[in-house]
C-alpha cells in the first residue's frame, strides 16, 4: 500500500509540472490518466479514445491505479512535452488540433493521426500527398435542400481553382453547385445535424448565407475532408493575402458563430405574432443570421450589427406580459430599427446579450464598413 500510494503521488506530482498538466491531446487541465505506453498524461475523455488502440497506446488512472516502478519511471522520462516533439513534429499549419470542448470525431481522429497512424513524425508525407493534392473527391450523405432526407453526393474540392463542386450522380457533367474558397466555411455540427460525423458546410450564393449538411459514417473520412478543405482555404488566403505570415491567416480558414440558438421574434411594427427562429449570431461578419430551422438551407434575413458609436446597442426588456412560456425578452437597437427577441430561459437571455454586447464591442474594419448592408426581412 505504501508503495502505490508513494507511486500516485510521484505521479501526481509529474502531472502537475509544465507540459504535463494539461491533457496531451485536447488540452483540458489537471489530466488524471496516462498512456503507459507513450508515456503521456490525458484527460478523462481522451483516455477513452486511447481505450480504442490498444495496440499503441494503454492507459490507467494516475490516482486510482496501481503503477509498478518501471512504468512509473518511464512516465518521469516520456512526459506530454518528449511525445508532442515526436508525434507532432510535422503537423501542417493548416491541420486543426481539436480542443477540450470540440466534439468527439475531431479529438478521436486527432488521436488516432498522432498515434496510430503516425501521420505527422516525418517518417513519410502523409500529410503533404493528402491534402495538398489538386483535386480531393469525396461521396458524402447530404441533406435535401427542401426535405430531410439525405442522399448520396459526389463532392471534388479542387486547389487548381480554389473551389468545393458537388455533383448529384458520380457520372454528372455538370455540379450541381460551385463553390469558391472566398466564402466558404466548414464546421463540425454533430448535435444539429444528428450524427456523430455530422459536418455544416456555408457560403455565400446570391448575398445569402446557403448550408449544406454533410456526412460520413467512416471518422476518418469526414475529418480528412474537413482538414482538405482548411488546407485549400489557407492556401487561397496566401494567394490572396502573400504580405501576410501562415500565423496571421490561420485564425481566418474557419469562423465559429459566437452563440445560435431559439428565439421568438416579431415583425418591424411590433404588433406581429411572435413567431420561433432559429438564430446564428457572427463575430466575424457581424451579422444576425436566421433560419426557420436549425437545418435550413438558406438564411431567411439578416441584420448587420454595429458598435455602440454607430447607434446600435442591445438591452433586456424584463419577462413581459405575454402568454405562453417566452417571457426573457432582448431589444436590439439598430440606426433603422428596433428589434425585439424573446428567450425561453433566463439564462440563454443573458447568454444572448453577452453575445450581441462582444460584437457591439468590436471595432469595425474596413471590411465591416464595406458590407454595411442592412436587411430589414424580419
Amino acid at each position: 500500500m505504501a508503495s502505490l500510494e508513494r507511486n500516485n503521488k510521484i505521479l501526481l506530482d509529474l502531472a502537475r509540472q509544465p507540459g504535463n498538466n494539461l491533457c496531451a491531446d485536447c488540452g483540458a487541465p489537471e489530466p488524471d490518466w496516462a498512456s503507459y505506453t507513450l508515456g503521456i498524461f490525458v484527460c478523462l475523455n481522451c483516455s477513452g479514445m486511447h481505450r480504442n488502440l490498444p495496440a499503441v497506446s494503454k492507459v490507467k488512472s494516475i490516482r486510482l491505479d496501481r503503477w509498478e516502478d518501471s512504468l512509473v519511471e518511464f512516465m518521469r522520462e516520456r512526459g506530454n512535452s518528449y511525445a508532442k516533439a515526436v508525434y507532432e513534429k510535422c503537423v501542417p499549419a493548416f491541420y486543426y488540433r481539436p480542443q477540450q470542448r470540440d466534439c468527439i470525431v475531431l479529438k478521436d481522429q486527432w488521436i488516432r493521426a498522432k498515434y496510430e497512424r503516425r501521420e505527422f513524425t516525418g517518417e513519410n508525407n502523409y500529410s503533404q500527398h493528402a491534402y495538398s493534392s489538386g483535386d480531393y473527391p469525396s461521396t458524402l450523405w447530404k441533406k435535401g435542400k427542401d426535405n430531410k432526407q439525405f442522399l448520396k453526393r459526389i463532392f471534388l474540392l479542387s486547389r487548381k481553382d480554389f473551389t468545393l463542386r458537388y455533383f448529384i450522380k458520380e457520372d454528372s457533367k455538370v455540379p450541381k453547385a460551385v463553390i469558391s474558397m472566398k466564402d466558404l466555411n466548414a464546421v463540425f455540427q454533430p448535435e444539429k445535424i444528428n450524427h456523430a460525423h455530422g459536418l455544416q458546410i456555408s457560403y455565400l450564393h446570391d448575398e445569402r448565407m446557403r448550408n449544406l449538411f454533410v456526412y460520413h459514417e467512416d471518422g476518418q473520412i469526414i475529418v480528412s475532408l474537413f482538414n482538405a478543405i482548411r488546407a485549400t482555404r489557407l492556401a487561397y488566403l496566401q494567394r490572396k493575402h502573400p504580405t501576410l505570415r501562415d500565423n496571421d491567416l490561420i485564425p481566418l480558414i474557419a469562423t465559429h458563430c459566437l452563440k445560435e440558438g431559439y428565439m421568438e421574434k416579431t415583425g418591424p411594427t411590433q404588433r406581429e405574432p411572435f413567431k420561433k427562429r432559429w438564430f446564428i449570431l457572427c463575430s466575424k461578419n457581424r451579422k444576425l443570421l436566421y433560419f426557420k430551422t436549425p437545418l435550413d438551407a438558406t438564411e431567411l434575413g439578416a441584420v448587420f450589427i454595429g458598435t455602440e458609436s454607430h447607434s446600435y446597442r442591445v438591452e433586456s426588456s424584463g419577462r413581459g406580459t405575454r402568454v405562453g412560456r417566452w417571457h426573457y425578452g432582448i431589444t436590439l437597437q439598430t440606426p433603422g430599427r428596433q428589434f425585439v427577441f424573446m428567450c425561453e430561459q433566463e439564462q440563454e437571455q443573458r447568454e444572448w446579450l453577452e453575445a450581441f454586447r462582444k460584437v457591439i464591442s468590436q471595432p469595425m474594419t474596413p471590411e465591416d464598413y464595406a458590407s454595411k448592408i442592412l436587411r430589414f426581412t424580419m
